[in-house]
């Protein structure tokens, strides 16, 4: 479902740059990209984090699975190919996303790795870091309020993440967090002290 690129357009560029835009917000701009299980936690993470960081003025975005699914990828469903468009889509999102100067946070399982290098490559080194909210399989199930484990447990969801479609672990993340374990403030702390070691925010 990978589209083309049109012959018949011109790439315009903006006097508006992302430097100025960013000197504006006075923080760099970057995308975090939340992936792990369902039920992990990365929606719930990456809001907090998002709602610390407005607390600090900075201006921020996050593109929530759930959200997307239901506008910009309303169309898809959850087969491999669709889940690798989906992510296709969301890449390319979140790179205009980079360009306004804004901190961009997307929450998505993005269970293949090879459609997390492509999201990555995208863009220019460093503006493209990884979040891997570690998490049991076990405790994930443990926080289904959807139900969604025991559907496809019971064969009522077909390419269901962990249970009949595999999640790829991510081999280099730029950050760990154990989700299942530390308290949601906790979670929250590590990630701006890490967005703060990388320069991105002052505290």
């Amino acid at each position: 479902m990978m589209t083309e690129q049109s012959s018949n357009t011109v790439w315009h560029s903006a006097t508006v740059t992302r430097t100025r835009r960013e000197t504006l917000h006075k923080h760099k701009s970057v995308i975090l990209w939340f992936t792990g299980l369902s039920g992990a936690g990365k929606s719930t993470l990456a809001h907090a984090v998002e709602e610390r960081l407005y607390q600090l003025n900075c201006s921020t975005y996050v593109l929530d699975g759930d959200n997307v699914r239901q506008s910009l990828c309303g169309d898809l469903g959850f087969s491999d190919q669709d889940r690798q468009e989906n992510i296709r889509r969301i890449g390319e999102l979140a790179k205009l996303m980079l360009e306004t100067g804004v901190i961009c946070l997307t929450a998505f399982i993005s269970p293949f790795e090879k459609e997390r290098i492509l999201a990555r490559q995208r863009v220019p080194h460093g503006d493209f870091l990884e979040i891997y909210c570690a998490c049991a399989l076990d405790i994930c199930e443990q926080r289904d309020v959807k139900g969604l484990y025991k559907k496809a447990r019971a064969g009522e969801i077909e390419h269901f993440t962990g249970i009949s479609s595999p999640y790829e672990e991510p081999k280099n993340p730029e950050l760990k967090i154990n989700t299942g374990h530390h308290a949601l403030d906790e979670c929250v702390d590590q990630v701006i002290l890490f967005l703060q070691g990388r320069g991105i925010i002052s505290l």
